[in-house]
């Protein structure tokens, strides 16, 4: 199914985007760990939270490899912490304005990335390839 389509991904795409993502990290690390562990929620995780929220994350993670499917771990984890949380106080313990500003994140990731990638490359990547 989805190997058919990831074997034929060229290494330096691979490389490129593994670069980006380990930069992104080192860069923004201490924003995303905040906003995940003390900023979805209207109070701080109890240990049984924060172990039951990893523990969904790391199995729907863990599933979704085993059938060669890509996810976020980042949005996994992320809604496992929210789950958490509405599970042990409700919907009410939410803090709407966090979640809002994620979902809108994971929706515009995705166009404006492959925007920025296609006007960097056709601007300077593209005369190397003709």
């Amino acid at each position: 199914m989805i190997n058919d389509y990831t074997h034929h991904t060229p290494w330096w795409i691979i490389v490129l985007i593994s670069i980006s993502l380990g930069i992104g990290t080192m860069i923004g690390w201490k924003r995303i760990v905040v906003t995940i562990g003390e900023k979805i929620g209207k109070r701080h995780m109890t240990y049984a939270e924060g172990a039951s929220a990893e523990l969904i994350a790391s199995s729907t993670i863990g599933l979704a490899s085993g059938f060669g499917l890509p996810v976020s771990t980042t949005h996994v984890l992320s809604s496992g912490v929210a789950g958490a949380m509405v599970a042990s106080k409700g919907i009410k313990n939410l803090q709407a304005g966090t979640i809002k500003n994620i979902a809108l994140a994971w929706i515009l990731t995705l166009p404006v990335t492959s925007q920025d990638v296609y006007l960097i490359g056709s601007k300077s990547l593209l005369p190397f390839f003709k």
